[in-house]
Formats: C-alpha cells, sequence, structure tokens
C-alpha cells in the first residue's frame, strides 16, 4: 500500500560532508536535548549557542522546544517567534554553504531577513547565524589555534580553509557580544596533517570544546569520537583534564557509531557528554554495546591509580583484580612502532621503508612486511636496521600494529600473533612482543595472546584499529617458561561465574591453526 501522508524531516536525509564533518540526525538531537534541564525551555532569558552548525538541526529542535515551553509567557506566535531567533538562539556556520542550509532550516529563509524568513526583525542577511572566512595563523608550518598543516591548508581563496570561526579567535565571546546558558554542538573531527607514512590526522574536536569550556555556560554537550577517552593522536592533555573534571555530570558513549549516525562508521565509536559548571560528582555513563544492549551506571571516569577511561562498567570489577597482584605490565616488553629503525626521513618527512627483495645473501635478514608484500618472506641488508639490532638473532613474538576496530561483538581485538625464528626482522607493519632465548618461550606468548582474558585486558585500552604498545598496559605479564590458559588465568585471578560471562560476550576464541594474517 503507498503511503500518501509521508512528511520526511529533510534534516535526517542530508548526505555527511565526510565522515569527519557529519550531519547529525534530529532523533539524535533529541536525545542530547533531554539531557538539559526542561525548566530551561520556558526561560525567555536563556541562550543557546551552536558554534559548529552544519544543518541548523540543533537551533530548529531548539526552537521547537521554546515555542512550546514560552507559550503562556508570549502569547502571541509570532512575537514568541521574533523573541525566540532574536534574543535566545545563535549559531557559528562551519562554511558558507552550511550557512545558508542552516538559516533555510532554523528561519525557512536563507537570508534572516528575507521575504520568507519567519523572523521579523532581523535588519541583515545572516541573522543570529553567523558564518565569516578566516585564515589560518602559520607558523612553523602549522596554524598556532587549530595545528592545521601550511603545506595542505594554505589554499587560494576559491578553496574551504577549514579555518572554523569559533576556534581561530582568541575572543570567542566576541563574536555575539553575549554569555550563553548552554552551548551545544557537533564539532568537526579531525583534520588530515599530510604526513606520508600512513594515513594521518589531527583532533580538532578538542579545541572546540576547551574554547566552549572557557566560555564558561551553565551546560556544555557535545558529540565527538569516543577515541579521546583512552587514546587518539596529541589528546593526551585534553583527556586528562576532562577525565579529571567532575563537572561531567553525563556520558553517553555508542561502541558503535552507526547506531548514531546511519551508515557511518567511526572507529572506536562516538559519544556526547554534559558538563554541567555548577555539577561536582561523579558521572552517569551510558554504555551502548548496541541500542537494545546497554548499561546505566553512576561512576567517577577514573578508577584510583588509573589514567584512562574503562568504556565498560562490567569490566571494573575484573581490572581491579588483576591491578591487585602488582605485577609488571606486558607493555614493558613492547616495541614502539618500526621495532627495527628502518623508516627514514627525506625533507622533514618520514617515509615508509621499502628497500627489501627475494634475494637471500649471509648480509642480510628476513624481514616480515605483509602489510606491504603480499607475496611471502622478504630479506633487507642489515645495514638499514639502526634499532634493536642486538636481537636480531633471537626469536621473537610479532603481531600487526593494526586490527579492524568495527568487528561486531564478540571482537577478536588483535590480530594473530607468530613467531619470528633468529635472523628476522619487521618493517612498521608489525610490532614485537618481546624476545626470547627459545621457542619454548615465544610459543607460551603465542597462547598468552590468543587467550580471551589477554585481549580482553586489550580491549579496554583499544578503540581504534591501531595497537600500538599503550593498548597491553593492563596485561599482566606472566611467567612464560608455562603454558597459559583462560581457565588457569580465572583461577589465578579469582574471577567470578559473572565475570567470565562477560568477558566471553566479549571477546572470541582465536584460533592460531588458521593463517588469516590481514589487517581488517
Amino acid at each position: 500500500m503507498i503511503q500518501t501522508n509521508y512528511n520526511p524531516d529533510v534534516l535526517s536525509c542530508l548526505a555527511n560532508l565526510s565522515n569527519d564533518e557529519v550531519f547529525t540526525p534530529p532523533t539524535l538531537v533529541n536525545d542530547i536535548l533531554d539531557l538539559l534541564p526542561t525548566e530551561l525551555w520556558s526561560n525567555p532569558n536563556a541562550k543557546f549557542l551552536d558554534p559548529v552548525s552544519k544543518s541548523g538541526v540543533f537551533l530548529r529542535e531548539m526552537a521547537k522546544r521554546l515555542m512550546k515551553g514560552l507559550e503562556n509567557q508570549i502569547p502571541d506566535k509570532q512575537e514568541r517567534i521574533n523573541h525566540i531567533f532574536s534574543q535566545q538562539l545563535y549559531g557559528i556556520a562551519i562554511t558558507d554553504l552550511t550557512a545558508l542550509l542552516s538559516r533555510r532550516s532554523v528561519y525557512c529563509s536563507k537570508t534572516a531577513n528575507g521575504k520568507y524568513s519567519i523572523c521579523e526583525t532581523f535588519d541583515d542577511e545572516q541573522g543570529n547565524i553567523r558564518y565569516k572566512r578566516m585564515k589560518h595563523t602559520w607558523q612553523n608550518g602549522k596554524c598556532t589555534y587549530c595545528g592545521a598543516s601550511q603545506e595542505v591548508y594554505d589554499r587560494e581563496d576559491a578553496l574551504e580553509t577549514y579555518a572554523y570561526n569559533f576556534i581561530h579567535t582568541d575572543k570567542p565571546e566576541k563574536i555575539f557580544n553575549m554569555k550563553f546558558d548552554v552551548i551545544v554542538g557537533n564539532p568537526p573531527y579531525q583534520l588530515t596533517t599530510g604526513g606520508s607514512v600512513e594515513s594521518q590526522a589531527t583532533p580538532i574536536y578538542n579545541k572546540f570544546i576547551e574554547q566552549a569550556i572557557n566560555l564558561k555556560p551553565k551546560y556544555l554537550i557535545m558529540i565527538t569520537p569516543s577515541r579521546w577517552l583512552n587514546g587518539g593522536f596529541g589528546l593526551d592533555k585534553f583527556r586528562d583534564n576532562m577525565l579529571n573534571d567532575n563537572r561531567l555530570k553525563v556520558l553517553v558513549d555508542y561502541l558503535d557509531s552507526r547506531d548514531c549516525f546511519n551508515g557511518v562508521s567511526i572507529k572506536g565509536g562516538v559519544s556526547y557528554f554534559l558538563w554541567d559548571r555548577d555539577y561536582k560528582g561523579d558521572c552517569t555513563v551510558h554504555t551502548y554495546k548496541s541500542i537494545n544492549d546497554f548499561s546505566i551506571t553512576k561512576r567517577p571516569l577514573l578508577e584510583k591509580g588509573c589514567t584512562t577511561f574503562i568504556r565498560y562498567s562490567e569490566a571494573i570489577s575484573i581490572f581491579n583484580k588483576v591491578r591487585a597482584k602488582n605485577e609488571k605490565s606486558f607493555s614493558s616488553i613492547v616495541t614502539p612502532r618500526d621495532p627495527f629503525g628502518l623508516n627514514y626521513y627525506e625533507d622533514g618527512k618520514e617515509i615508509m621503508f621499502k628497500l627489501f627483495d627475494k634475494n637471500k645473501t649471509p648480509d642480510k635478514a628476513i624481514i616480515y612486511s605483509q602489510g606491504w608484500l603480499k607475496n611471502g618472506i622478504s630479506f633487507v641488508d642489515k645495514k638499514y636496521i639502526t634499532t634493536r639490532k642486538e636481537f636480531l638473532d633471537k626469536y621473537k613474538v610479532f603481531i600487526s600494529k593494526a586490527y579492524g576496530a568495527s568487528e561486531t561483538f564478540p571482537h577478536q581485538i588483535l590480530n594473530k600473533p607468530f613467531i619470528g625464528e633468529p635472523n628476522s626482522c619487521c618493517n612498521m607493519t608489525y610490532l614485537c612482543l618481546g624476545y626470547y632465548d627459545n621457542k619454548e618461550q615465544a610459543e607460551n606468548v603465542l597462547l598468552y595472546v590468543s587467550t580471551k582474558f589477554f585481549r580482553f585486558l586489550v580491549s579496554l585500552l583499544k578503540n581504534t584499529q591501531n595497537a600500538y604498545k599503550k593498548v597491553y598496559s593492563f596485561v599482566p605479564i606472566q611467567d612464560f617458561s608455562e603454558t597459559w590458559t583462560d581457565e588457569k588465568l580465572y583461577a589465578k585471578y579469582g574471577l567470578t561465574d559473572d565475570e567470565i560471562a562477560f568477558i566471553d560476550s566479549m571477546i572470541r576464541p582465536m584460533d592460531l591453526t588458521q593463517n588469516d594474517d590481514t589487517d581488517e
């Protein structure tokens, strides 16, 4: 049967600008606005700012709530519309195009003072949704405000600069010359850096959050990638400040970004938070494994002695039991990327080493480089090895430094490790999980990595495809003269049946007998 009265919301149908500039669907916007106190919508003096307006959906949905909440105080509909749009709602667009789109969504006209604008009081085209083309401030090849690469973003006037108005000023309060009660939005996520070794990007959403906090609103809500909670390039200081800020009242964390943004896969998921200037206490954490599988707990964002956030409340008791043994961290034996120092620099840029071939000679070592050469073992001249050369003749355990972060539950978390024989090395595709005098020790490490216990503890820190040294920090070192199984590890750390069941729900078995050494 044809549905003749279907009237879709156009803002739920927009294609995203990119995975880094994502339009927020109206349903998600209303979930976010539900975190704010209801009395705000009946306060004619409350002022709201979206500092990163793309479609205008936040402003539009706030307008709907204010129209209803102020009905008794301002009974005349047109007077109420004029008041809300001219005195309460403000936006800063991220591009000229999104400024037009936002005004069309909010004022029903791409010009605020146009013939069809529903607000009668504006005397200019922008109204309260502003856009101003900004320029980066270059110093030593980087923008002093956002860190953008001059090589990538120093562009002609016809091209978009991505110099966002809200964060390219020392005085954001001067944009509208007022204080805001509420700041809410979905900022751009990152900018590419122009790196040459692998796809690199620098986060930028943290700049919007820090700038918003500097404005001292009563409430702040922003939706961002979740990776800041325990990782992310250049986010250490930001993460430390945020996780130690007891004004974070609510955190809503989606492990799969597609549960928020239809068809958009963001590694590590997305989350949004409510920051309340006058609140001090524990945070109410909503964790969504899926739309229908979630938990809600009130807890500190940081466990005692921990510097990163543990996403799963059910994992905290397991983490504390492991930590109580006070054992050395497995990360102490994990190498950084490029374990043997094979990369080199040209014109200040790091270049991936690729000088290896199929010819075996006494002056060459075996090199594992699956990410670049997928047709078997190759060899590299030992003269190019610049670090850890003393471990060349040891047994090693290699593991790829990346493995897909968009798996469905239960996860595998890590790629399958394998043993590197004496006279072997690797390029930056792999990390080394220690060096060993005999093959038996290396095999026992292999078995340990394959346990659900090991990979579960890694999962607490790994929320993107990259699995660098840090993600192994929660894993304890064992005596590798003996073999380790999940049953043996569960008994050692005294895990309960419920804790074991939770690990089983999160981590799938790893079969080391099947070779599927690929980066998902």
